[in-house]
């Protein structure tokens, strides 16, 4: 079952959240201030963050600005518009005002985590490597970089069976009906190039070549 983390300094609605959420089936992490937020997401990586802005010390605001790559519900007393703007427009995925109905929230919260598994079914991740196959997109540590159609189609065969070693036909026969160009001859070539301009970005060799056989991710 999906973790949710609840980020709030109100005890009361932290232990509420908590128990209401364990009966649901959820995994729950718990932090009770900006700082042991930063803390507790430093050590984990929740499938959604329900978070509280008016807290001591940092502010839920600032915990915010410091969350990349996850779902997060903001909670909070404050009704303002103008408010709830700028925090969404400062990366939140949805805000919902105190007092809230507890249906409402669960609502919210099931919405936010079918977009997310929506959302990975087209992502394709190793390591710091992200494949969006939807847009063709290809980011190391979250630099973009171009790379061929025939370079795209073997990174992409090698990330979806990352533990595998690709023989060499396997991957010819796999990428030959988006990339007919490439041949045998000019694979170790195409796969080179691969190899380099991932390298430039990070300093790290993902791809390995397996003598006789053919190629795999690295485990790094």
């Amino acid at each position: 079952m999906p973790q949710i983390a609840i980020i709030d300094d109100d005890q009361y609605i932290n232990e509420m959240l908590n128990d209401v959420l364990k009966r649901e089936g959820y995994f729950v992490l718990q932090a009770y201030s900006g700082t042991e937020a930063i803390y507790l997401l430093s050590n984990h990586k929740p499938d959604l963050i329900l978070l509280d802005l008016m807290m001591p010390g940092l502010s839920g605001e600032e915990v915010l600005t410091k969350i990349k790559g996850i779902p997060v519900i903001v909670m909070s007393a404050k009704a303002d518009v103008n408010n709830k703007v700028a925090v969404l427009l400062g990366g939140a995925a949805d805000y919902i005002t105190k007092p809230f109905d507890m249906n409402e929230l669960l609502a919210r919260i099931i919405v936010q985590l079918r977009n997310t598994k929506n959302q990975s079914l087209s992502k394709i991740i190793f390591s710091d490597i992200i494949i969006n196959t939807d847009l063709h997109e290809v980011f190391v540590s979250d630099i973009p970089i171009k790379l061929t159609k025939t370079e795209y189609a073997i990174l992409k065969l090698l990330m979806i069976n990352p533990n595998q070693v690709i023989t060499k036909s396997s991957i010819l026969d796999k990428i030959s009906y988006d990339t007919p160009d490439c041949v045998e001859s000019s694979l170790k070539v195409h796969i080179s190039n691969l190899r380099r301009k991932l390298r430039e970005v990070s300093g790290k060799d993902y791809i390995e070549a397996v003598w006789g056989i053919g190629f795999k991710m690295r485990d790094n």
